[in-house]
Formats: C-alpha cells, structure tokens, sequence
C-alpha cells in the first residue's frame, strides 16, 4: 500500500468512531484540538506543533494546537478534563504537570490518575547541567569536590519552585551528598540568561533548548541526566559516569504524553494510538526530534499510564516539603 493511501486508511480508522462513518463524515470533519499548557515558542510547544503537524497528516484532516498556559499546565489539563470524551479534544502534556505538579500543589484542579485517558506516549527529553564558563569544575565529581571544598557557595537556577528541573538538581545535590541553593525563576530563559552572565553557578535545561547554548559556547555542559549519553550531546557524559556512588543510576528526565478526557471509549482510544505513532515514525519528524535531542518512546495507552504512576512516587520522595500554589 502506498504511503498516500495508507494515510488515507488510517484517517478513516481513526475519525470513524469519534464523527460518524463515510465519506460524508470525513468531509464534515471537525479539527482535533491538541491542547499545550505552556506559552508559544517554549520547548513543549515546539514538540506539539511539529506533532501537530505529522498527526494532521496521518488523519487526513486539521488539527489546531491551542497556548493554556498557567498554574504548572493544570489550566490546560482542566480544559481536556472539561472536555468531551470524543477523542476531539486531546492534552499534549509534559511530564511534570503529570507527575511533580500532584506532589506539590495542594489545589490540584484534578487527578491525573483518575480524571484523564492515557492515548499514546510520544517521546522522552533529558536535561543536560551547564555552568558558567568561569566555574573552575569540568565534570560532576569536580563539581561535587568543589562544593563539599567549598560548602555555601554554589547556586543553581530553574523555571520555578517545584520544576522538573529544580527538583532535579536537588535530586542531584541530595545523592552526592553535598548542599546548593536555589534561585528560582520564572521560565528556564531568564534563568539561562543569569548563568551566562555569572550571576548563577548553574542550572539543568532540556536538551532541546539547551544545546544551541553550549555548541555556541555560551556555557559549559557538564552531564546529561539519562542513563546514556545524548546522541546530540555525544561528549557530554552522563551523571552515572561520574564514578560518585549515589549517581550510578542516576536517571531522571520527561516526557511528552496525549491524554484525552476520562471516559473515551476503547476503540477510539486504540485508533487515535495507531495514529499517533503512525505520526511519530514519519522520518521527517523522528529526524527533527533526534536532532533537538529527543528520545524515541512510543507505545501502548498503559505504557503511558504506568509510566506516569511510577514517577508521582519517585517524586513524592524527593517533594516532601515542597509546596507551590
């Protein structure tokens, strides 16, 4: 079958359940709305409007990637709980409003676990540390010697109290044993930007946006944090490369997931997977994701939805007394 009609196929599978049968049905189509809970030009909406864009193909129809930023991502995974469950409205989530927001929020406005249906992993992202080029330490055992050398001086920056990348760096700190404060910021930009001009020892970014920084040469990277180094960062080591004892498994990063409303049926459910990762082995798209330092991860509803549950415990260790309204 050609790859024209192959798409046409599968835009018949997947919109037949959620707007009727026929060819009538598909002219009459709805857009379906993938919504992003971060502002425009940020890192998930840049994933989501290059998904957008391969999902659209694969339907065979429009879909309309739709900014609800706010309060950790939850307003926009508020308007997918509020929506109907006929697989037209659907949540481009980052892990974080997932997995961090429900152990540090004490208004969450709804339950992840219970109030939303896992359709499609779509891919993981990694962190990388960078440091100012001034920092005398090139790798995470220098930079853990430095610290315990030199207790009280360090800082480190991130999008916020309660950000992935904030209880990352704790995470960090926490395993090798040594103490560093914390300035937060509002957005990873200003953050990145106080790190270039000294004003921060250090911070974790996501590899995507953080990797222009260091090929330019504006700051320095010091580990990747997955269990293998990154194929856009290859000289980069990894954090369990260290030799440190309590980072030897040291594996913490996001990822991106669909989640429609609670109570979608089954098989739209099952149709709307197919098409999505029909969507995400396009070569064009996995090409432009390897590029900005993704990681392929795709798969089944329950991969998703396990996934999530074991790191809202992984997170409610390292949360505890952490608290953002």
């Amino acid at each position: 079958m050609s790859t024209a009609l192959r798409r046409k196929a599968l835009a018949i599978l997947a919109l037949s359940p959620l707007l009727g049968t026929g060819p009538a049905a598909a002219q009459d189509a709805q857009p379906l709305r993938l919504i992003v809970g971060y502002s425009a030009g940020g890192p998930v909406d840049q994933g989501a409007r290059l998904f957008g864009a391969a999902l659209a193909q694969e339907l065979g129809g429009t879909v309309v990637v739709e900014n609800k930023p706010g309060a950790n991502a939850t307003l926009a995974g508020s308007e997918v709980v509020r929506a109907r469950a006929d697989g037209l409205t659907l949540w481009f989530a980052a892990s974080p409003t997932i997995t961090i927001s429900p152990n540090v929020m004490p208004r969450m406005p709804f339950d992840p676990a219970r109030d939303l249906t896992p359709v499609a992993p779509v891919l993981s992202y990694y962190n990388v540390l960078v440091v100012n080029h001034r920092e005398p330490y090139r790798s995470a055992a220098e930079l853990v010697a430095h610290a315990k050398a030199h207790p009280g001086t360090l800082n480190y920056g991130s999008a916020g109290v309660g950000a992935s990348n904030h209880l990352g760096t704790l995470l960090f700190a926490r395993r090798s044993g040594i103490e560093m404060s914390h300035i937060p910021y509002k957005g990873n930009a200003p953050a990145m930007a106080d790190v270039i001009g000294g004003q921060l020892s250090m911070m974790m970014d996501i590899i995507s946006t953080a990797s222009s920084y260091i090929h330019s040469g504006r700051v320095r990277a010091v580990a990747v944090t997955s269990p293998q180094r990154n194929a856009s960062l290859p000289d980069v080591p990894t954090f369990a490369e260290s030799g440190i004892e309590g980072l030897k498994d040291f594996d913490v990063g996001g990822w991106y997931g669909i989640y429609g409303p609670r109570g979608m049926a089954t098989d739209v459910v099952a149709r709307l997977n197919q098409a999505i990762n029909a969507a995400l082995a396009q070569p064009g798209l996995r090409k432009r994701f390897k590029e900005l330092g993704y990681e392929e991860w795709t798969g089944a509803p329950q991969a998703l939805a396990e996934r999530g549950s074991k790191e809202r415990a992984m997170w409610a260790c390292v949360t505890q007394g952490i608290v953002v309204d």
